[in-house]
């Protein structure tokens, strides 16, 4: 629910470029060059899967931003976003960036040392 809300917040400030529309882009000028490419990606993405590890961070960001640490500065964050959806805003072009840069901030100065913790 936490990464919803940031990948909407998050969306309404920075466009977000999709790799199947550039895929698709690139089909249409060069079709030849793209048939050998997907061929070279395949070999690479099975070397790539099986040498990746789970990245531990996002659940630990998601277990941070339900902390008691976080609390506060995320109730007040969902407070701001579901009266800017219902268009109850208190000022004009309301959007709740300042509120999500705090909730990040928070979920950022509790995950950091248990995300480097597990680099060890």
């Amino acid at each position: 629910m936490l990464s919803s809300l940031f990948s909407s917040a998050f969306e309404a400030i920075l466009p977000t470029a999709h790799a199947e529309e550039a895929q698709e882009v690139a089909e249409v000028e060069a079709p030849e060059a793209s048939e050998d490419k997907e061929e070279e990606g395949e070999a690479e993405e099975e070397e790539e899967e099986e040498e990746e590890p789970e990245d531990p961070a996002p659940a630990i960001r998601e277990a941070c931003a339900e902390s008691k640490e976080c609390h506060a500065v995320k109730h007040h964050f969902e407070e701001c976003a579901a009266r800017v959806a219902s268009g109850k805003v208190l000022i004009e072009n309301e959007d709740c960036v300042e509120e999500l840069f705090h909730l990040m901030h928070c979920v950022d100065a509790c995950a950091a040392p248990k995300v480097f913790a597990q680099l060890k």
